[in-house]
């Protein structure tokens, strides 16, 4: 039977809930900040009470920034802008960042030659688009007996797109497939 979470669970998970985020106003910790005004102007070291007293002249947000800095940067923003800011900030790195898939392309070592130009043709184009391809041999029953076969199919289709990529991997057997990873070349 499950024990239900301890005092002490429910605390440390409250307090992970309130830290989320950068500090503001009196939740500052630190003794002195340095300090970068509404126009991105620096304004120097100073103490947070002091730093406060501007921010709520200027009727915004003291935002600490840079927690790790010596002393801590904060800057005198409205908050709920710069929430937004950073979240747009976060949503175009998160556009601009490609991650490569990896494709796969499973093949016979009875595959006929025009079938296996077509394979080629598809393979160039993932590689082409920039993600790299598993190419599977993929063996049954007596053809495990010939394994060299299938090595030289996944070779020649090496051979064949070695203008587009680069093998990754070179063709091994792992249980009943024969496995090869292709990149794409480098410009």
């Amino acid at each position: 039977m499950a024990s239900a979470p301890s005092l002490r669970c429910i605390k440390k998970e409250a307090r992970k809930s309130i830290d989320r985020g950068p500090r503001i106003n009196d939740r500052i910790r630190a003794r002195e900040v340095r300090l970068i005004g509404g126009k991105g102007e620096q304004l120097g070291v100073m103490p947070v009470a002091e730093a406060l007293a501007k921010a709520e002249e200027a009727n915004l947000d003291l935002v600490e920034v840079a927690p790790t800095a010596n002393p801590p940067v904060c800057r005198i923003v409205d908050f709920g802008k710069y929430k937004y800011e950073q979240a747009k900030k976060e949503r175009e790195a998160h556009k601009k960042s490609k991650t490569s898939d990896l494709k796969g392309m499973r093949l016979s070592p009875k595959i006929g030659i025009h079938d296996l130009q077509v394979k080629i043709r598809a393979v160039s184009g993932f590689l082409k688009s920039g993600d790299k391809v598993r190419v599977s041999m993929w063996f049954r029953g007596r053809e495990m007996a010939h394994p060299q076969v299938g090595e030289q199919i996944l070779r020649r289709m090496a051979q064949d797109l070695a203008d587009v990529a680069v093998v990754e991997r070179v063709p091994l057997m792992e249980g009943r497939n024969m496995i090869m990873i292709l990149a794409p070349k480098k410009n």
